[in-house]
């Protein structure tokens, strides 16, 4: 696609409120393909007045219509699958495979799903002698992510829209062409002017400015858990709703029951799929120590065939941070066993895949989110000692349990202190509540959890 040179906003694109652009690199060869707007204060002015002007109309809109018009932005997504997933492509620089079948294919089950939600879910009850409705909160300022630039966008606009309230969008900097995409699905679609309006820029300027604005009343944002606590904060000094989707530093747990091959298969491309670049990857492999040599190995194998089949990260400042936990994790005496610093390519962001044994749960790279190809293997002596690994960092967003029997891993997931938990390479459900414990953040996002973080309570008594 071809970039636009001014903000979505009310329905038009309008022309920005400064001449700064942001470039827009591709992480394989380096090259810039795009330039965007860097938005400012004035711009996200704009945009929450539209989205302000818009929210009455919309709230009012009856469920079923609300839904008829996502159902329509659904399929315009699909008639627009492979431009979005080229898009994708050329900006975070995954695989096109990937970016087809995940990147462009999940936000459309998401989109589907809040169709389908908009027009059944109880937004009036009955309890007791009262009537409870169930209403928009308002004007939504959605702040999201590079990693998954579509998902994370229709994971909060979807719901939002469903629920009645009008959103502000401001995408990461790294993929802002995604979400100008979006943009002219949302046109194409029909939705009425100023129910989504977007504005590109950096996170400092257009992402603080709309965390801030007094007429957003709930903040949605995914990212680290440092500018999470800052937007916390901020929203909070507000007396505003926050919805905060986090950091992770997920543990894949085989015990010893388990089939060893396929839960050390399927975790190495867990944390190689998207380059490591995932928030809920199962970036700790939690291994008995009768298994450990053999999960080793088969870690490193797994690993190695990967080779330069993966894609770069999304930028240098991105590589530079991998290639710095993988230095942390030589340094603190970790043994590397797969990939290291040399990198696949002459040219792009690339990372070898990278995996570590005789990793101490106390080492850098067990506790800190590296957010690359980079796994780390640690050896446990029996489930109690699991559990303490497992649960003993900062975070609390994912995970995946391995057993022979089903009811011995579901036993041992309940007892993690984690959002959610694949059980024996359990499939992704976009009904299923997403969102973490801990410091991996606030709220849930997907399913009809995910609606209900975009609605507030009336109640009448009688």
């Amino acid at each position: 696609m071809k970039a636009h040179h001014g903000m979505y906003i009310g329905g038009e694109w309008r022309p920005a409120a400064g001449a700064d652009t942001i470039e827009v690199v591709n992480p394989v060869d380096e090259q810039v393909i795009g330039r965007v707007p860097a938005g400012t204060a004035a711009d996200v002015d704009h945009a929450v007045r539209a989205a302000r002007a818009a929210f009455p109309g919309w709230a009012a809109t009856p469920p079923a219509e609300r839904a008829a018009k996502l159902a329509a932005l659904r399929d315009v997504l699909v008639a627009r699958k492979e431009e979005i997933a080229e898009t994708v492509t050329a900006e975070l620089g995954s695989p096109l495979p990937f970016s087809q079948a995940v990147h462009a294919g999940v936000p459309v089950l998401v989109a589907g799903s809040y169709a389908e939600l908009a027009a059944t879910y109880a937004f009036e009850e009955k309890v007791g002698n009262s009537t409870v409705y169930h209403e928009p909160v308002g004007v939504v300022g959605a702040i999201t992510p590079w990693n998954y630039p579509l998902h994370q966008i229709v994971a909060k606009v979807a719901p939002a829209l469903a629920a009645g309230c009008t959103v502000v969008l401001k995408p990461a900097e790294d993929t802002p062409l995604t979400a100008q995409l979006f943009a002219e699905a949302v046109a194409e679609a029909d939705l009425p002017a100023g129910v989504f309006n977007l504005v590109t820029g950096l996170g400092p300027v257009a992402g603080q400015a709309l965390a801030e604005h007094p007429d957003v009343d709930l903040v949605s944002f995914t990212g680290s858990t440092a500018v999470g606590r800052r937007i916390g904060g901020t929203a909070g000094a507000a007396v505003k709703r926050v919805a905060l989707e986090l950091g992770g530093k997920s543990a894949n747990v085989i015990l010893p029951s388990a089939d060893l091959a396929k839960a050390v298969n399927v975790g190495v491309a867990n944390v190689m799929s998207n380059s490591g670049q995932t928030c809920s990857a199962w970036t700790r492999m939690l291994v008995h120590t009768s298994q450990y040599e053999g999960a080793v190995g088969l870690a490193a194998a797994a690993a190695a065939k990967y080779g330069d089949r993966i894609g770069p990260v999304v930028s240098a400042k991105q590589r530079s941070r991998v290639r710095s936990y993988i230095e942390k994790g030589v340094a603190e005496g970790a043994r590397l066993v797969a990939g290291g610093l040399e990198s696949p390519r002459e040219h792009g962001y690339f990372i070898s895949p990278t995996v570590f044994a005789d990793v101490t749960p106390d080492m850098t790279i067990a506790q800190e989110e590296i957010f690359g190809p980079v796994l780390s293997i640690i050896r446990y002596e029996d489930e109690e000692e699991a559990v303490r690994i497992a649960n003993g960092t900062v975070y609390g967003l994912a995970g995946a349990v391995w057993a022979a029997e089903e009811a011995e891993a579901v036993a041992f997931a309940r007892r993690l202190d984690t959002g959610q938990v694949d059980i024996n390479g359990g499939r992704f459900n976009p009904l299923a509540p997403f969102g973490g414990y801990k410091q991996s953040g606030v709220g849930r996002e997907l399913g009809s959890h995910g609606l209900s973080e975009y609605l507030q309570t009336k109640s009448l008594q009688f």
